[in-house]
């Protein structure tokens, strides 16, 4: 058994049924089916795609991503989405990391197609809605599949995603998620979400984050439920899905709940279908849970990460809604603790690391070592993020990973900026990092010494790094200093840093 024998049986037990809507077009249970076989057909046949290679996936949402996603859980091959927010250098690097021997690709980031070229000479290129230079189209692969579409000895243990998370060492990770990993994240959303076959999801996050790809989606497929996609989130479609799609359940960013229940139609949306909206991927601001429940929707919140595929903690649909600030109990099928420096668990109401083990932790980073051996310790993932539990096992997050900055539902580490502005020849040391921010909850802002014989800018830094950074980790603002917080040993202190900007700007005010 594999991952994608899931949704063959629903094919068969519902063939007819909706599986995925997408712009005015209904894919069934059974059209699903038969569309990942002939995906995983060509693969094998045109690519040798075999158990372990890597398949890339540039591309907006859409159902092929998806089908994609299964057809490389049949090869026993592992999926790689890449992030479309990013610059091209950075999504270069995580193909060129993760050695993969095929991209499909949306024409509107063909802009890759060049330095892959020359980067990844024999990487496939498969163009999901255009014929590239040097590749077929998907349309036309599927038309033609042949074959067998399966490599013996491929099971729920063979990893299927790599899915890269900003790292802070200034380079991209790749959490490498087994098969069995997707397979307990979806009985946690189901028993988080009281999800049913009867269940019509509606998913406006991108695939790329595990967020959108794993908290509904595809928990709602393995249990015969129909997906609503959006290629992207805006706040018209959204509010105009609610109304006429009567989706039960959806998962939304605080940053997108800011902007849809800003708008000028969330006063008078009809939201009657809902069962609830779900909310994670940062601490949620607790008058942003009110604009949601004062419409009548409960809100359920989420804890985890890419890490943890990302289901952890969370609280349940009918469960205690009562505890403000709280990301609720550890899942069904995992553990969840908070441990001290040592690793011993730390008795109820204490801060420290919130800590996870159970099968939908990940399985390694990628090609990794010192990485992997630094984040898994007895099974035990170390989040870096601190929390503390109460009496009742609930749980509250107090602090993120040291220095992440979290923009619009973005991860952005300091270190990966910092390290593209010391790429300058005007630059001596920086040092970037957070600061509030009302729309997208932070922004990052740079320090940066520069040498004092040179002339450069605010705006020639931020040109800069846009250059080689996707918009949303660009600095919002360049301050010029002449030396930074330290450690004794020379290293920059963020956390004083921060303190300064915050000082700065409160006096600022007050003048």
């Amino acid at each position: 058994m594999d991952l994608c024998t899931l949704i063959e049986r629903n094919a068969a037990f519902v063939p007819d049924k909706p599986a995925i809507r997408f712009e005015g077009a209904t894919l069934s249970y059974a059209a699903l089916e038969t569309r990942i076989e002939r995906a995983a057909k060509t693969l094998k046949s045109r690519y040798g795609v075999n158990r372990g290679d890597r398949v890339a996936i540039l591309s907006l949402n859409r159902p092929d991503y998806l089908v994609l996603l299964y057809a490389c859980a049949r090869l026993g091959a592992l999926m790689v989405p890449l992030n479309w927010r990013l610059a091209v250098p950075e999504q270069l690097f995580i193909l060129c990391d993760a050695g993969v021997k095929v991209l499909a690709l949306e024409q509107a980031f063909a802009a890759i197609l060049s330095p892959l070229e020359e980067k990844l000479p024999d990487a496939a290129v498969i163009g999901l809605d255009f014929a590239p230079p040097r590749g077929d189209t998907w349309s036309s692969l599927l038309t033609r599949a042949h074959g067998d579409g399966r490599i013996p000895h491929t099971d729920l243990s063979c990893p299927l995603l790599i899915v890269y998370t900003s790292g802070t060492t200034g380079r991209p990770k790749g959490a490498v998620l087994r098969q069995e990993a997707l397979l307990w994240n979806g009985v946690m959303s189901q028993h988080m979400h009281d999800l049913t076959s009867d269940d019509h999801v509606l998913t406006v996050l991108p695939f790329f984050h595990v967020g959108g790809l794993n908290i509904q989606t595809t928990p709602a497929l393995h249990h015969g439920a129909t997906v609503t996609i959006h290629s992207r989130f805006t706040p018209d479609a959204t509010l105009a899905a609610f109304e006429r799609d009567r989706p039960t359940l959806t998962v939304l960013v605080p940053a997108i709940i800011q902007a849809m229940t800003d708008h000028a139609g969330w006063a008078t949306a009809d939201l009657s279908s809902l069962k609830a909206i779900s909310t994670g991927s940062t601490i949620v601001p607790q008058h942003l849970i009110d604009r949601v429940v004062d419409r009548g929707v409960p809100v359920l919140q989420v804890y985890g990460s890419t890490e943890t595929c990302p289901i952890a903690v969370y609280t349940r649909l009918g469960g205690d809604l009562s505890r403000e600030g709280s990301t609720g109990l550890p899942g069904l099928c995992c553990e969840a603790a908070i441990l001290d420096d040592d690793g011993q668990e730390l008795p109820p109401d204490s801060a420290g690391e919130i800590a996870v083990r159970g099968p939908n932790v990940f399985f390694e980073y990628w090609g990794n070592e010192q990485a992997t051996r630094a984040a898994l310790h007895d099974g035990w993932y170390r989040s870096g993020d601190i929390g503390r539990r109460d009496a009742d096992g609930y749980f509250w997050v107090h602090d993120r990973k040291k220095n992440l900055i979290i923009s619009g539902g973005e991860n952005i580490y300091p270190a990966e900026v910092e390290r593209v502005l010391m790429e300058h020849p005007d630059v001596i040391e920086c040092g970037v990092i957070g600061r509030a921010d009302p729309r997208w909850d932070e922004v990052p802002v740079a320090y940066v010494i520069r040498r004092s014989e040179t002339g450069v800018e605010a705006e020639d830094l931020k040109a800069h790094a846009q250059s080689q950074l996707a918009r949303f980790k660009v600095p919002r603002e360049i301050i010029f200093v002449e030396d930074l917080p330290r450690t004794a040993l020379g290293k920059v202190q963020h956390f004083m840093l921060k303190q300064f900007d915050v000082q700065s700007r409160e006096q600022g005010d007050a003048n």
